[in-house]
């Protein structure tokens, strides 16, 4: 009875000691810490979330949607609530997977952070800005959505607009594609440490990039009270989103179609071919009509965020890099299109404009025969038939001649280098400067490039002589790596004749993009000035207002005379008649249209031949200049130049299409628009 009542005495003494405790705790939290404890569960945060504006349309010459905004339904998702759930949200998103027809793990993947090692798709967004994890919803998901938030808390159905391509697939690479801006990105553009805002977009590529500031717009801003688990407030300022600029450009949609079509059938027509390439400038103005690469993507794939099978199709090489414009990166040797300038060199540097000039089949260079194509022999021609018959001996000789004037393989100190001095003076090995991103200046060989490249690799290149290529399965390929390895090695810097006879027909090291190689045609057969080419015509306000027209700026004025340049221009005129494509220009209304061109077949080492045709119209009045590049494409008149012939079947309505309908004009009166397009305040555009 004794131990019981001790246990009772015990029990009472802790209780008491127990209440006394909280009594010593509730007066220390009530009391002394109250102040502090009411401070820290009211405390408000204050978060900047940016709105962003509607970003501006991008247009053709004639008010066309190249680029436009439309309406979609997106489902997003509040993560900030999620992650106040015990299940981190995965309740909600089991139940939403079956509304949506998107697996758990698909919506699991596209709320996660980015972040290092993080796979597409992702949110690289802030958390107080909803997580887009569907767009193109039905009404009656979004519907079904919205009335039953007690089973999808934290999941919201809105109108947003997203970028939409009327064209498909046309023009993907000079269009570009948005992504959203990085935290440092926006941090350098805004000057400020603001927060991060996964919902900016910026350009990443062509258009979108090159006039990004002007079609972004200014965004909005909404700064909110968050507590301290991040659930919004209150609102303290709101300042609403400015739209962006419209940007209209010289591309005529009927047009880029047109080049669209004839670079996908020269492809089909060349099971070989890995590449092509299309332009058309505006001779006059210097402004792009039409540009078109191929292979090609649809630029809709990144809208909404983009898978990761996708994203590394388009950066895989068997896929040929869609992303890459062969316009303006893509650069290749350009064969006899070349020869524009090599017979400018040749004139300026004494050559007879009238003179008579010797095809023999092949032409002797330090014991090396250089051979015409089929082994042609014309006997005493002139510069004109040699550029119409595309004599490449004539070429040849003129090369190697001024190779030797140069002093040969012991240069004097001051050299002419005549061909690729009036090469640069057309434009080539230089950035056209086109507003586009991600140009290339491709290259004009010349001695002092030899020897610096030889500065720059002569130390591999002796130890490949020592110990060859064991990593290539081809033992020919790979005893021919060693031998010019070898001779690199020894003489690399030595500017050779036979470098020299291959530079004056647009072969060996010399590279040009097809963009190059347009503007010096147009150079050469307008009024003799070589412009930077532009896309963009002018930048417009929602209203209509016109902000900027964009100048064409000239660069130089090409150091040969309007005699010389009518010259070429008149031989060049009998080329699709009377020379090497008159094969592909068989039946063509000349006396309707007349057109004007050079053919290019250069040669690629283990590769099938590089297709060019190079061409403008109308011939005595050129108004456009055609190029069409085919890599891996055969002769120039085997496959570029039918499909620059349908170009301008195309621009001019000539002939019927497959159907056995005439075909309508791209451009009935032959000329581009000479004005913009009026954008009225209801943003309905009138030409």
């Amino acid at each position: 009875m004794n131990r019981l009542r001790v246990r009772l005495f015990v029990l009472q003494l802790l209780v008491v000691a127990m209440l006394a405790v909280l009594g010593v705790r509730l007066w220390q939290v009530q009391m002394v810490q109250g102040a502090q404890f009411v401070a820290v569960a009211t405390e408000t945060r204050t978060r900047e979330v940016r709105v962003p504006a509607l970003r501006g349309a991008i247009l053709d010459a004639s008010g066309r949607p190249l680029v436009r905004n439309r309406t979609s339904l997106v489902v997003s998702i509040d993560r900030s609530r999620f992650e106040r759930m015990p299940d981190g949200g995965d309740a909600v998103l089991r139940r939403l997977s079956p509304v949506l027809g998107l697996k758990f793990d698909q919506l699991k993947q596209r709320i996660r952070p980015c972040g290092p090692g993080v796979s597409r798709p992702c949110w690289p967004g802030s958390p107080y800005t909803p997580t887009p994890v569907a767009d193109h919803v039905n009404p009656r998901v979004a519907l079904q959505i919205l009335e039953r938030q007690e089973d999808f808390p934290g999941v919201t159905a809105e109108i947003q607009a997203v970028r939409s391509y009327p064209g498909g697939k046309d023009a993907a690479q000079l269009l570009g594609y948005l992504q959203p801006v990085t935290k440092e990105e926006l941090e350098r553009r805004e000057g400020l440490k603001a927060s991060y805002s996964g919902v900016d977009l910026v350009g990443r590529d062509g258009l979108e990039y090159s006039y990004d500031s002007a079609l972004r717009g200014k965004p909005g801003l909404r700064r909110v009270q968050v507590d301290r688990m991040g659930k919004v407030i209150a609102v303290e300022q709101r300042a609403a989103p400015t739209p962006g600029d419209t940007l209209i450009t010289s591309i005529d949609a009927n047009v880029q179609s047109i080049v669209e079509k004839s670079l996908d059938q020269a492809m089909r027509e060349s099971p070989n071919s890995d590449s092509a390439a299309g332009v058309v400038l505006d001779v006059k103005t210097g402004r792009v009509i039409a540009m078109a690469s191929r292979p090609t993507y649809n630029p809709a794939v990144w809208t909404g965020g983009i898978a990761e099978k996708d994203y590394q199709r388009l950066l895989s090489s068997k896929s040929g890099k869609p992303l890459v414009s062969r316009v303006i990166n893509g650069t290749y040797a350009p064969g006899s299109t070349f020869k524009i300038s090599s017979v400018s060199a040749m004139v300026a540097d004494g050559s007879p404009l009238n003179g008579t000039y010797e095809c023999p089949s092949a032409y002797n260079v330090e014991g090396r025969a250089f051979g015409n194509a089929g082994g042609m022999a014309l006997g005493s021609i002139s510069l004109h038939t040699a550029l119409v018959k595309s004599c490449d001996t004539v070429f040849y000789r003129a090369g190697y001649e001024e190779w030797q004037r140069d002093g040969g393989k012991t240069p004097k100190v001051k050299i002419k280098e005549p061909m690729p001095n009036m090469a640069r003076a057309y434009g080539f090995g230089e950035l056209t400067g086109v507003d586009l991103p991600g140009e290339s200046p491709g290259l004009i060989p010349t001695r002092s490039w030899k020897r610096n490249l030889w500065n720059a690799s002569k130390d591999v290149m002796c130890k490949r002589a020592k110990t060859g290529y064991p990593e290539m399965k081809d033992e020919g390929r790979a005893a021919f790596a060693k031998r010019l390895a070898n001779e690199n090695c020894l003489e690399g810097y030595l500017y050779h004749a036979y470098e020299a006879a291959n530079f004056s027909i647009g072969q060996g090291d010399v590279q040009v993009t097809p963009l190059q190689l347009a503007r010096a045609y147009a150079a050469l057969v307008g009024d003799g000035n070589v412009r930077s080419p532009r896309v963009g015509w002018a930048v417009v306000r929602p209203d209509g207002s016109v902000v900027k027209e964009i100048p064409v700026p000239v660069v130089r004025h090409l150091p040969i005379s309007d005699e010389t340049r009518d010259y070429i221009r008149k031989a060049l005129s009998e080329v699709p008649s009377d020379g090497t494509a008159a094969g592909a220009f068989r039946g063509f209304p000349m006396d309707q249209v007349k057109i004007g061109g050079k053919t290019g077949t250069a040669e690629v080492w283990g590769k099938a031949d590089t297709s060019w045709f190079a061409s403008f119209a109308p011939a005595d009045n050129p108004r456009f200049v055609a190029v069409v590049l085919v890599s891996q494409g055969g002769f120039g008149a085997e496959t570029a130049a039918p499909a620059v012939r349908r170009i301008w079947e195309g621009i001019y309505g000539i002939g019927k299409s497959e159907d056995g309908k005439a075909i309508k004009p791209a451009l009935p009166d032959g000329r581009p628009a000479s004005r913009l397009p009026v954008i009225k305040q209801d943003g309905t555009v009138t030409q």
